[in-house]
């Protein structure tokens, strides 16, 4: 009889030893299953999608004239920047820096002529200038002042060439004027050679 209880004792010393060996054997799987980095290593990030860009050529008064790659919707002013910035001569005043890019364009920043005056006609391509000056405006980049200073060219027609632009890009010829309401054959005439795409 003494015999069975020495049994019962080494059968539960038996249960106790494998409960604990199961549990430090539970929790060692599930540690390594939790942190085995073999699910993961599988899966590729997708790349996020780039932003639309766009071209301009910046020239002039700037720092680092260049071509330069954009997000689409940038402005003058950041067409600028990328450039390193205006120079101490550059005339800021004569240039739309809010004015939205389109691809394809050149910015031209225009130097200060000494005693103001002329600082228009030394800008030479980005639509400074205009009548009478003997610089062809640009009708991909010129504001809407100084496509006014055209002959039969008022604000209202202006805008229309302005939104055009925003609409569709740069002009890539003079003759993409006649799209423009308001401009018809003798109006294109009268500008071509004061204008340049």
């Amino acid at each position: 009889m003494s015999s069975l209880p020495v049994s019962r004792r080494q059968a539960l010393v038996a249960a106790v030893a494998l409960l604990a060996l199961l549990a430090v054997a539970g929790r060692t799987l599930a540690g390594a299953g939790a942190s085995a980095p073999v699910a993961q290593t599988g899966l590729v990030p997708e790349p996020a999608e780039a932003a639309p860009r766009i071209v301009v050529h910046v020239t002039g008064a700037v720092a680092r004239p260049g071509l330069y790659r954009l997000k689409e919707g940038s402005r003058v002013a950041d067409a600028v920047a990328r450039a390193g910035g205006a120079t101490e001569k550059a005339d800021t005043a004569a240039v739309n820096l809010a004015a939205p890019l389109a691809d394809g364009i050149q910015v031209l920043m225009p130097s200060r002529v000494a005693g103001g005056a002329g600082a228009a006609a030394a800008a030479g391509g980005r639509g400074a200038g205009g009548a009478g000056s003997g610089v062809p405006i640009s009708l991909s980049s010129a504001t809407i002042a100084e496509l006014d200073t055209l002959p039969g060219v008022g604000p209202v027609t202006a805008q229309k060439i302005v939104d055009h632009r925003a609409a569709h890009g740069a002009f890539s010829s003079v003759d993409d004027l006649d799209a423009i309401p308001g401009i018809g054959p003798a109006r294109l005439g009268q500008l071509r050679g004061l204008v340049t795409p």
